[in-house]
């Protein structure tokens, strides 16, 4: 496996991970590392819908931990989109163990990382869950780390149980229609630097419009999530957060800053019990959908009780201030 420097720069690395084709042509994922010499503990993130993996200062905490630090941006997002694919698409999340596989191959046994934490973001926290799993048993991952997974469709569950059919017949009929995205532009919007947010990042690679929200996705999406509600048997600790509050909203508003505009969190909280029989649910105040991205004193939070389980399930040594009251509660 060949690591050039990353579009990031150095210290980072990526590796292209040349995967089966499929009915569009070539596929590949891009997996980027940041090393931590001699450690024997690693994370591996996983993104969620229109993003790619660019927040350093997460890789920058958890190396600051002796945690060697690796980041996939999955076929068809990212580093690893390419002209004659349809952004973003996929018929199954079951398609993404591919890339998850090899990258968990690559860690533990070409770099020689003993202990693996999987770290997921929404649509990312969903495809990880689903992988551990159909993985659970064989010891590949020691813990799972999900900041505000996609576990649930951002609408009243009973528009999710009428709709739910409709989607999967224009999924299996229709893959590659494109449906109307519910995407909220001002979301990228609070993030970016650019607009009325604090980080850098491509905004070709994560659009504020999103890329085409199409059919064949959102089945899988729907069929994911159909598969949870049965129980996913995770056989490790996992460790999930959200938001206090959700927020929808056409308009600008500061309020933005401070709730999750994609999902609803409390619906994300309800579904986490389905995980595994050791969930730890926190919500975290002021915190946006991507947690990691919130303002300084919800990210703060998110990092001190990410701590604090890191301590307490995974034997990480550490010395840090547990007296963040992030509200965590056992499920």
């Amino acid at each position: 496996m060949e690591f050039r420097e990353d579009i990031l720069g150095a210290p980072y690395e990526a590796a292209e991970l040349t995967l089966r084709p499929d009915d569009e042509g070539p596929v590949c994922a891009t997996l980027v590392r940041r090393l931590v010499p001699g450690s024997e503990r690693a994370v591996l993130y996983v993104h969620g819908y229109n993003d790619y993996f660019f927040q350093t200062h997460l890789a920058d905490h958890y190396t600051a931990l002796g945690f060697s630090f690796y980041a996939l941006d999955l076929r068809k997002y990212g580093r690893s989109m390419r002209p004659h694919q349809s952004p973003n698409f996929v018929r199954d999340l079951a398609e993404y163990d591919e890339e998850i596989d090899e990258a968990v191959r690559i860690i533990r046994e070409e770099d020689g990382h003993r202990r693996l934490l999987l770290n997921g973001h929404s649509t990312g926290g969903l495809i990880g869950s689903l992988w551990a799993g159909r993985r659970a048993g064989r010891g590949l991952v020691e813990g799972l780390f999900l900041n505000s997974p996609f576990l649930s469709m951002p609408a009243g569950a009973a528009v999710r149980t009428a709709g739910g059919p409709v989607v999967t017949a224009l999924g299996r009929l229709a893959p590659t229609r494109v449906l109307p995205s519910a995407l909220n532009p001002h979301y990228t919007h609070s993030l970016h630097k650019d607009h009325q947010g604090e980080w850098e990042f491509d905004l070709t690679l994560k659009r504020p419009e999103s890329f085409p929200l199409y059919a064949g996705w959102l089945s899988a999406i729907h069929q994911g999530q159909r598969r949870l509600k049965r129980g996913l048997g995770i056989d490790v600790p996992v460790l999930l957060m959200a938001s206090t509050r959700s927020i929808a909203t056409t308009k600008w508003t500061s309020a933005l800053h401070h709730a999750d505009a994609v999902l609803r969190a409390d619906d994300i909280a309800a579904e986490g019990p389905r995980l595994g029989r050791h969930v730890t649910i926190v919500r975290i105040e002021g915190g946006m959908h991507d947690l990691v991205l919130s303002g300084e004193a919800a990210r703060a939070a998110v990092f001190a009780e990410l701590d604090r389980w890191l301590e307490a399930y995974l034997d990480v040594d550490l010395d840090v201030d547990l007296g963040v009251d992030a509200r965590p509660v056992e499920a």
